[in-house]
């Protein structure tokens, strides 16, 4: 291999070495910036605006939003989000035994963590390389922002309607009022869509949340006294 052509190599190499290092750096810094501060927008976000559904939002700290509301999402979504790690091993076992089963139904287990972490920083898909990202934005901000930030984005960020984000939009749109003045139904009713928030929508009440909402609230009886979930809602 000729002088030129090595030189030529090691630039490259230095050039491919400092890209890394400086998109590493600046994930880091967005992580942390984003322990104070709400993203200006998301890749869902955007996705749902080109697409022909809007993009209806208005973010709120938690302060603002009715602990029915909080209540419902960990009843729902994720019944473990105060004690586990950012993942819920057991129900990823479940999930992945399942889906060798039934291929053509593909059946998802992510926590409430993982979902902040791909709808913040990701995109939509079912890509290897898109979860092993997922993972890594899990485990980060589990580390550094906590499980009160973490639900408050997550309350902030999650599609709850077609081109509807968030729980203040949500809770402005079904219901004309302000996500602090949800009721119990009410909150109840917003969290049994997430499955599929754009098919199984609160107004008009599809089947599927009809049926799914009154389990939902007796969920929200059972685990409104546990200690570490009192923590969340206070």
């Amino acid at each position: 291999m000729s002088t030129k052509v090595k030189e030529k190599a090691r630039k490259i190499w230095r050039f491919i070495k400092w890209t890394f290092l400086f998109l590493f750096i600046f994930q880091l810094f967005y992580i942390l910036l984003l322990k104070w501060v709400d993203p200006p927008f998301t890749l869902t976000q955007l996705g749902s605006l080109f697409s022909g559904y809007g993009l209806k939002r208005d973010y709120v700290p938690m302060k603002d939003v009715s602990s029915y509301a909080r209540l419902s999402f960990i009843a729902a979504e994720d019944q473990l989000f105060p004690d586990h790690n950012g993942f819920d091993w057991k129900s990823i076992n479940k999930a992945m035994e399942y889906n060798k089963r039934k291929p053509n139904r593909i059946k998802g287990a992510s926590t409430i963590s993982q979902q902040v972490a791909k709808n913040v920083f990701l995109w939509q898909g079912r890509s290897w390389f898109r979860k092993g990202m997922e993972v890594y934005f899990t485990f980060m901000i589990e580390l550094l922002w906590g499980k009160n930030r973490i639900m408050e984005m997550y309350l902030n960020v999650s599609e709850m309607g077609p081109g509807i984000f968030g729980i203040e939009a949500a809770a402005q749109n079904y219901f004309k009022k302000p996500a602090k003045r949800l009721t119990r139904q009410e909150a109840a009713m917003i969290a049994s869509c997430m499955p599929n928030p754009k098919k199984f929508t609160v107004k008009p009440l599809s089947r599927y949340v009809a049926n799914r909402y009154p389990w939902v609230m007796r969920q929200m009886v059972f685990l409104q006294n546990d200690p570490d979930i009192q923590k969340i809602l206070q």
